[in-house]
């Protein structure tokens, strides 16, 4: 009777090629798609040059889409709602303060108005939102005069 060799026994080695390469396939796949998953209300804001302010909190954010909606974050409502929702969302936080993101085609009585509401429901900041690519107006006066 002759005894075996080790030449016989199976690898007990896991291949972990196969799994790398599904994890790498998965990684291009969410970092393609998720700038695509951002949502919010579709806005154009109007061009300024000013620079962005830095905030400790998630700030609350009232928006005016085109077609005069308001919304509360992503949450529409009308502007009798407004105030009364407002003042229930301050209760809960320290920081009053709101910013502001209105479409540029909305008229000024309309953003007034919100404002005003929003004063009342005790906001003690607005911050308003603008879009930062655009040069300074009296660089474009200048240009125009020459």
């Amino acid at each position: 009777m002759a005894l075996g060799t080790n030449t016989d026994r199976l690898m007990s080695e896991i291949n972990v090629t196969p799994f790398v390469d599904v994890m790498l396939v998965l990684l291009i796949i969410f970092m393609v798609t998720a700038p695509m998953m951002m949502q919010g209300v579709d806005v154009e804001l109007p061009k300024t040059t000013a620079e962005s302010l830095e905030t400790e909190e998630k700030p609350l954010i009232l928006s005016i889409d085109k077609h005069g909606q308001i919304y509360i974050n992503d949450m529409p409502m009308g502007i009798e709602q407004l105030s009364d929702k407002l003042t229930h969302i301050l209760k809960n936080r320290k920081d009053r303060d709101l910013l502001l993101r209105s479409d540029a085609s909305i008229p000024y009585g309309t953003v007034m108005r919100v404002m005003a509401a929003a004063k009342a429901a005790g906001v003690e900041g607005i911050g308003m939102v603008t879009d930062p690519n655009i040069e300074p107006v009296a660089a474009k006066e200048s240009k125009k005069s020459s």
